[in-house]
């Protein structure tokens, strides 16, 4: 049985295979906090030191996401969380997903397809603050108003723009013209900010301090309501914002390995993609094969073609639409597809399906803490700065998630996906998500939190990391880099990242793929602990930027010292205490 051990021993693993980078883990001795957003990492690892678990360090850390990068994330959208209680060993997940206005109708979508891209009409009722608060309300230990006060502080006095932030941000600057109070916070003098500046954001910390004082109330009815319902124009009214209520589902549950997968349902379409491509590949030794050659590649492709098929076909939200989930993740089922897999070429298609939306511009944390809570929470506002709509004096960035709807098998949305009506637009119904924060669990305790941004790259990158980890034993930091491709069924090609040799591409190609090579595939974000040695490991995906935050409270004992674990718990010796 392979042991988690060997993540220590990232060096003496080197074999043949392709990497982005080659980085060494961050270590940490009482928990482990990830996050693509790396100015925020901060607030939740300073929860974490002064005694808060990993919903409240993840809670803090989200709300300071949102601050540092309002182009991903925000008050104005959503958010998916998948949570192991250590007290009692329960999994369970939370969704936060946006809902359709109660005036929405996929007819007038058909009619003005372009308004569900950006502009008022695109907007979905935010579920953001309602889905920290229950969060809270459920496992929090510290006071609300702590929670909110690492956001504030960046917010009102300001953090440093750095490289990725500039970079966002001058991509589309040029758009933001078009609406004047997302240009006047988010630019200067309607450029991106420079490298350096100080970005203050002193309306979004008033907006901050109403969530203090009013928790889950802050934006659904009062001032701040009045004022999304105006700055939509009544796309999203008052009533709308009143009746959004958060719901907390069973997680996706799976096997693969000697691991337990958790993991989030529908809407989101990846915790049932997710252990559906791992059910078929179980019936392969993928650690004896070459990391990143052809081979590997057309297995791995093949397996995320078939499994994207089905989202195409099958997916939207469960309470409006059957979708067929215990079917999809059974062995049954792996079976069938698996015996599809060519070797020598492509699988071939049951019938065309087109494919469905996903999203982007999101952010992703995953935290475990030394008492074996964990949490994987992945929240987003969809496009790069949502509807580009910034509310008057509040600082909230909204979305524009109606985008992540189906309206019609011919009109594609932002990323050029369509999809069946499975997704189609509905009052109250919630869009189909590619977000996949997931849990891993050996022996009931969890050993790595994963997830990711990106669209619907992030099932397959979550997918790549937990097998770097699991059949090839890479350390935290080269699971997550380690060089990355992806298939998503429709449209029928192989987007691959850089590193790939000229060999390998010719190899695929004359299987019989279509290549599209992407500088950036996925963001992951990985937290492991490590039982053996009782240490938790950090990889953070410098694809973006992401940090890696430790905890270290213990003290550090001496080699003739027994250091042994209780779960993720440290039950040391008089050296190490908690």
């Amino acid at each position: 049985m392979k042991k988690l051990i060997l993540i220590l021993f990232a060096s003496a693993l080197l074999c043949e295979g392709i990497q982005a980078a080659s980085f060494e883990p961050v270590w940490g001795r009482d928990g482990m906090l990830v996050t693509s957003v790396g100015p925020a990492a901060w607030a939740g690892q300073q929860v974490l030191e002064n005694g808060g678990n990993a919903v409240d360090a993840a809670i803090a850390t989200a709300f300071a996401a949102g601050v540092a990068h309002p182009f991903s994330s925000g008050l104005g959208g959503g958010m998916f969380a998948v949570v192991h209680d250590a007290s009692d060993g329960s999994n369970t997940t939370l969704d936060a997903r946006e809902t359709a206005p109660a005036a929405a109708t996929a007819e007038f979508y058909v009619k003005n397809p372009d308004s569900i891209r950006s502009g008022a009409r695109s907007v979905a009722v935010p579920g953001l603050v309602q889905g920290a608060w229950a969060l809270h309300q459920k496992y929090g230990s510290m006071p609300w108003k702590d929670l909110l006060e690492p956001a504030i502080k960046m917010a009102s006095e300001g953090y440093r723009v750095e490289i990725w932030h500039h970079n966002v941000v001058k991509r589309v600057a040029e758009r933001l013209k078009e609406n004047p109070e997302t240009q006047r916070t988010q630019t200067v003098d309607g450029m991106a900010p420079p490298l350096g500046w100080n970005h203050v954001q002193e309306d979004l910390a008033e907006t901050l301090r109403w969530i203090q004082k009013k928790g889950e109330k802050a934006l659904a009815v009062g001032p701040i309501a009045e004022k999304i319902a105006k700055a939509t124009d009544n796309a999203v009214t008052e009533l709308d914002l009143a009746r959004y209520k958060v719901k907390w589902r069973e997680p996706i549950r799976g096997s693969y390995r000697d691991y337990e997968i958790i993991s989030m349902p529908p809407p989101s379409s990846g915790g049932v993609l997710l252990v559906q491509m791992l059910n078929i590949l179980s019936r392969h030794d993928l650690g004896s094969m070459n990391h990143g050659s052809s081979e590997y590649v057309h297995l791995l492709a093949s397996t995320m073609k078939m499994a994207f098929e089905d989202r195409a076909e099958n997916f939207g939200d469960s309470d409006f639409y059957d979708v067929p989930v215990e079917r999809l993740i059974s062995m049954k089922y792996a079976d069938q597809q698996a015996a599809r897999f060519n070797p020598n070429g492509q699988v071939k298609a049951r019938a065309d399906h087109p494919q469905v939306p996903d999203d982007d511009g999101t952010t992703h944390i995953s935290v475990i803490d030394k008492n074996g809570n964990a949490i994987a929470i992945t929240q987003t506002i969809n496009t790069l700065f949502g509807s580009k709509i910034t509310v008057p004096g509040t600082g909230i960035v909204l979305n524009n998630e109606m985008d992540d709807f189906s309206i019609g098998p011919e009109l594609a949305n932002a990323w050029g996906a369509t999809g069946s009506m499975a997704n189609a637009v509905a009052p109250g119904k919630r869009p189909l998500s590619s977000m996949t924060p997931t849990i891993v669990l050996r022996d009931g305790s969890p050993v790595m939190v994963i997830g990711s941004p990106m669209g619907t790259l992030i099932i397959t990158t979550v997918l790549q990391t937990l097998i770097n980890v699991i059949d090839f034993e890479f350390d935290a930091q080269r699971a997550v880099n380690a060089a990355r491709f992806h298939h998503q069924w429709k449209p029928d090609r192989l987007t691959i990242e850089p590193e790939f040799p000229i060999e390998v591409r010719e190899r695929l190609q004359a299987l019989g793929y279509e290549l599209r090579e992407f500088s950036i595939i996925g963001a992951a974000e990985l937290a492991v602990f490590d039982p053996e040695a009782c240490m938790f490991w950090g990889g953070a995906d410098g694809r973006r930027d992401s940090k890696a935050a430790p905890v270290n409270i213990s003290k550090v004992a001496r080699p003739s010292e027994t250091v042994q674990c209780i779960g993720t718990r440290r039950n040391t010796a008089e050296a190490v205490p908690d």
